[in-house]
């Protein structure tokens, strides 16, 4: 049997289902209706000059980033490079404002609750993110309604620019990279359209980052969300010098919103920075600010998690909220901290004279979803993928951070749930610090290992062998019993009977085929689960997240 697509199929849902927002989302960002389910397994025909064009560039995405590539030496990112391809383009970063975003985790959610809010309040919105899901045109989006760029306009915009960028390139000799080229397009776009704000999400760092060429005349306030371990050898090798790395966004005079909590040294050096800047600071984790989780409920099977966010900086500046019973879709409580950086963030804006209601606010952050974080198919939508009587959490965690704030809204919002996990990563992440974290948080009755690609290729994908070594070792470490079905060729060969199921020890074994997995973590979960939940969480990548969303069955 061939693998269902949830998204080909996507088209009945929303008449079975209140429109949420994952589901305007879903139907906005992908012309989903009655009549015309659209498939987005591959770039549309449109954009296929414009892919092939910057998949000739070198795409860090692909390859892996070099070491102290984002560091500011002499071995970093030649910042130089980016800005003279935008002075070629006539500086067009220098045309509208911006909010510049960095931190090793919550970045891309924290970009997503505040351009929320902007547009909440009619604001036109320009917002740059990565990396994507399904198609490109998820890294920008602009005007009032957060849809993706549509295909036509991207490749208009393309080929007004195309003999620039081709002299720009042959003037570097060829070294502008796939992601330079794609934020020069992207500025570029947000000053045509005359955007009234733009939020910018680094790629990597902050300092040689490809975005950081905002000047502060246009940067309207810099955000650091957290500060953390990934990619430690392009940043230097240490928590401090990725600190250093990320506080090169921060611009003289300009507010810098910190999300946290940080270690205090760490902290310590970004407002260092932020001094020897004269930059306010503004602390979503400061003392004074009291974000609650309150409680979790559920509409149409999706669950939400209703929230207090009060917030009162006294500090450099003056700012003040409360908001009460406010009902996220982005579920945890490291979302309830990225919601709370980007309430900061608004709050700074408000300051400057932007109009931003408490309203506005409040709806912002309702509205606001990301696709493949803590993104939920309830049993319906999992039955498109050929599955049914479980839920299937997607989840693009890859850091035993993220692990840690995955294995937390599991808790929460599945406390009893019957659990399996599909795991599939890039090789050069820390696989055995995020087996512990999902290992120690709770009980397991499986875990299946998968290859995903990782930005089209194979060359960055972790073997699934690889990472049934690593979730071994980790499980010996824990004093975990497990059941190793290395030998085992297929899922389907494997005798998952409810018998053997019973037993409480997870069971790891090798597989390489993602949907495969699923559908055998689907029958270990179906007959005999009893009026227990049963719960397929896929994680380890946004790009596992992109495979099952990809995926589809005849």
């Amino acid at each position: 049997m061939k693998s269902v697509g949830l998204f080909h199929r996507l088209s009945t849902i929303h008449r079975q289902i209140p429109a949420s927002p994952a589901v305007k989302f879903l139907k906005h960002s992908y012309n989903l209706d009655q009549t015309q389910p659209m498939c987005i397994f591959s770039e549309e025909p449109e954009l296929k000059e414009f892919i092939d064009f910057i998949d000739n560039l070198k795409n860090y995405e692909k390859a892996g980033v070099p070491k102290g590539a984002g560091t500011d030496s002499d071995d970093g990112f030649d910042l130089g490079r980016m800005r003279r391809l935008m002075q070629l383009l006539g500086n067009p970063q220098c045309n509208f404002k911006a909010v510049h975003v960095a931190g090793t985790k919550g970045k891309g959610s924290t970009a997503a609750f505040l351009s929320s809010i902007l547009r909440a309040q009619g604001y036109s919105v320009g917002c740059y993110t990565s990396p994507h899901i399904r198609t490109i045109r998820e890294r920008i989006t602009l005007g009032a309604s957060g849809d993706p760029i549509p295909a036509k306009t991207l490749n208009h915009h393309f080929q007004s620019l195309r003999m620039v960028l081709e002299k720009a390139i042959e003037l570097e000799n060829g070294c502008l990279s796939h992601f330079e080229v794609l934020t020069a397009v992207a500025y570029s776009l947000f000053a045509r359209e005359s955007v009234d704000i733009a939020v910018i999400e680094a790629g990597l760092g902050g300092a040689r980052d490809a975005t950081n060429v905002i000047p502060r005349s246009t940067l309207a306030a810099s955000i650091i969300t957290s500060i953390g371990e990934e990619h430690l050898d392009a940043l230097g090798g240490s928590l401090e010098s990725i600190a250093v790395a990320k506080s090169g966004i921060i611009k003289d005079g300009r507010p810098l919103v910190l999300g946290g909590p940080f270690l205090p040294h760490i902290e310590r050096i970004l407002r260092d920075k932020a001094c020897s800047m004269s930059s306010p600071v503004v602390s979503a984790s400061d003392t004074g600010n009291r974000s609650t989780l309150k409680s979790l409920d559920r509409m149409s099977g999706r669950p939400f998690q209703y929230c207090d966010l009060v917030l009162q900086i006294e500090k450099d500046l003056q700012l003040f909220i409360e908001l009460f019973n406010v009902k996220l879709s982005m579920l945890g409580h490291h979302q309830l901290k990225n919601a709370s950086t980007a309430t900061c963030a608004a709050l700074c804006l408000r300051g400057q004279g932007w109009e931003l209601s408490d309203e506005s606010i409040r709806a912002g952050l309702e509205n606001a979803f990301l696709i493949g974080r803590s993104q939920i198919l309830i049993q319906n939508e999992a039955e498109r993928l050929g599955l049914s009587g479980a839920t299937i959490l997607l989840d693009g965690a890859h850091t035993k951070e993220s692990a840690r704030a995955l294995a937390n809204t599991i808790e929460m919002a599945f406390p009893k749930a019957r659990l399996v996990l599909v795991v599939a990563m890039a090789n050069d992440k820390d696989h055995l610090g995020f087996a512990k974290e999902l290992l120690s948080a709770r009980y397991l009755e499986a875990v299946f290992f998968a290859e995903a690609s990782i930005a089209g290729e194979k060359s960055r994908t972790a073997s699934a062998s690889s990472l049934r070594g690593s979730w071994t070792q980790a499980s010996r470490e824990l004093g975990i019993d497990i059941r190793d079905y290395v030998n085992e060729p297929e899922v389907k060969d494997l005798n998952l009977n409810h018998a053997e199921r019973s037993e409480r020890q997870p069971i790891l074994f090798a597989e390489g085929s993602l949907m495969a997995s699923i559908k055998a973590g689907g029958q270990m979960l179906g007959p005999g689960s009893g009026c227990q939940t049963g719960v397929i969480v896929v994680t380890g990548s946004l790009h596992i997240v992109a495979a099952v969303l990809g995926s589809r069955q005849g």
